[in-house]
């Protein structure tokens, strides 16, 4: 409205009546115009998704992050009618997919299967990120909740007479820099795991990252690494199969997929020592919110099918399907808790 105009206008007898008619119709037409937008973002999105939709995974396939999206996706796509595809892009410690992810369009056809690697620790772990963690992105839901665990080659761990925590410690400190431990990638919470104990146990390894769980596992299995802080999930069939000998979990708690194992803070007495993993589906910042409200509604739905659940659960993953303002609240304190981890371990990438 010309404020000109409408001074001239109050300054005349009749100028009052005239000025409030003036502003119901300005009033009127904006209201107009809201309301135009919105129901034009409800026609946008109530045809969604009209295409496949990606979900992509940061990390090679075979690791947890892989499986779990694998686990989600085919309910997805029975839900909404459309195809969920996982595309993996793997490489700079889940940072690459994070990034692709971060600069989609903002349109519900572009997920990431994020972790605790790529929006709880990686801030704290590199000098400069490519995306922003927080402002890139809208949460959808945490998928699920799973330990590390710490693995080594079953029968290197024979022949050094490696059968606890304990014996590893020994064996690393009487050798040390002799040791090779293996990761996903720098950042990701299986290489923190392992800086972890390092720094609380005072020993030495050479840390070896891979792009993905998979690859890595491989060279263990084969005797070309001695030990990882692997997602229980991805490192579960090996262990049964008698290849890989599990020490201990990371957690606070033992894992009901594996009672038998102990604690790291119960086998090497390492009191405060947690360092879980986590999941969840995330957004390009701007997607909106009806999309993201009924990704999570239905994730939440395909995380409770009694087949999803039970095989998860016995893959050592703990489903969740929190909702999106929940896991807003837990990637705000993961970031918090693993700066605290990373500033106590000394870790650094560049």
């Amino acid at each position: 409205m010309n404020t000109h105009y409408l001074n001239r206008l109050l300054s005349k007898p009749a100028g009052w009546a005239k000025a409030v008619a003036l502003a119901v119709t300005y009033a009127g037409a904006l209201l107009c115009a809201i309301l135009g937008f919105a129901t034009l973002a409800n026609a946008q999105t109530a045809g969604w998704p009209n295409k496949p939709v990606r979900i992509v995974v940061p990390f090679t396939p075979g690791g947890t992050t892989d499986i779990l999206a694998r686990a989600v996706a085919p309910e997805l796509s029975r839900a909404f009618n459309q195809q969920f595809l996982v595309e993996n892009r793997g490489g700079a410690g889940g940072n690459l997919g994070a990034e692709i992810v971060a600069k989609s369009p903002s349109d519900g056809y572009t997920l990431l299967m994020g972790t605790v690697g790529t929006h709880g620790i990686n801030r704290a772990l590199y000098d400069k990120l490519p995306y922003d963690p927080i402002k890139d992105f809208a949460p959808i839901t945490l998928v699920a909740a799973v330990p590390n665990v710490m693995v080594v080659n079953a029968e290197k761990a024979k022949e050094r007479g490696i059968n606890t925590v304990d014996d590893f410690i020994k064996f690393a400190k009487a050798n040390p820099g002799k040791l090779n431990m293996a990761s996903s990638g720098n950042g990701t919470s299986i290489h923190l795991s392992g800086e972890l104990f390092k720094s609380m146990t005072g020993t030495f390894m050479t840390h070896i990252p891979y792009r993905g769980s998979s690859q890595a596992l491989l060279d263990l299995s084969a005797g070309n690494m001695d030990v990882m802080f692997d997602n229980l999930p991805s490192s579960m069939q090996l262990i049964k199969s008698g290849r890989l000998k599990a020490l201990a979990v990371t957690s606070g708690q033992r894992s009901g997929a594996m009672p038998e194992v102990p604690t790291l803070q119960e086998a090497g007495k390492l009191m405060g020592y947690e360092a879980s993993s986590w999941f969840g589906l995330l957004a390009p910042a701007g997607t909106p919110s009806d999309i993201v409200q009924r990704i999570q509604q239905e994730t939440a739905k395909a995380l409770n099918v009694p087949a999803i659940k039970e095989k998860l659960l016995a893959q050592g993953a703990i489903p969740s399907g929190m909702t999106p303002e929940e896991f807003v609240k837990l990637i705000d304190a993961e970031h918090k808790k693993w700066a605290l981890v990373v500033k106590a371990s000394g870790a650094r990438v560049d």
